[in-house]
């Protein structure tokens, strides 16, 4: 009887183990995403002012600017993490929809506030890709851990489920594969 009870306490002490360990991988996984909030906010604060920028040079491309604001606004009000992930995707595409407008605007492309400001936006990108990594590399151990057995089994007990990763738009992954356009001018 009393090894029943020290088998029964040891397989307690294990389940909690694992339901710990579960724990601190979401978490770690929520702290990552806020490395990525910060970066994100940064890129929605001047999206505006590239905006205000951009508006007296194309009159012409409305559309593309009222993408970007609806794209903007919904990632602003974006709630869960998952959410994020998608309306960040539509901001990210319609950002890529301004730069291929900006070709048809050379005065626009040499605009000292615009270059600073695409400068600015690069340089947020960069840093958001790297917190995006992170946060991948989170979710996957997270993931892992919630998919591995016996962990599964605890994690299908206590609600914990398998999480997206924050991924690149298709329009973006596009850009990145396609060869860049070499000109040694005419």
């Amino acid at each position: 009887m009393i090894y029943a009870l020290i088998a029964a306490g040891l397989f307690v002490l294990y389940l909690i183990s694992i339901y710990n360990r579960l724990v601190r991988f979401r978490n770690n996984r929520k702290n990552a995403f806020a490395d990525i909030d910060v970066q994100l906010k940064q890129r929605h604060d001047l999206i505006p002012q590239l905006m205000n920028t951009v508006k007296g040079y194309m009159d012409h491309e409305s559309s593309v600017l009222t993408k970007i604001t609806a794209a903007r606004s919904q990632a602003m009000n974006a709630n869960s993490i998952d959410d994020k992930i998608a309306a960040e995707g539509m901001l990210s595409s319609a950002l890529g929809g301004l730069k291929i407008a900006v070709e048809a605007y050379p005065d626009l492309k040499a605009n000292t506030n615009f270059l600073q400001f695409q400068e600015e936006i690069s340089d947020i990108e960069n840093k958001l890709a790297a917190a995006r990594r992170y946060f991948n590399s989170a979710t996957t151990e997270y993931n892992n851990q919630v998919q591995s057995f016996p962990a599964n089994i605890v994690s299908n007990m206590f609600g914990f489920k398998e999480e997206i990763l924050f991924e690149i738009s298709a329009s973006e992954r596009a850009d990145h594969e396609k060869a860049p356009d070499i000109n040694f001018g005419k």
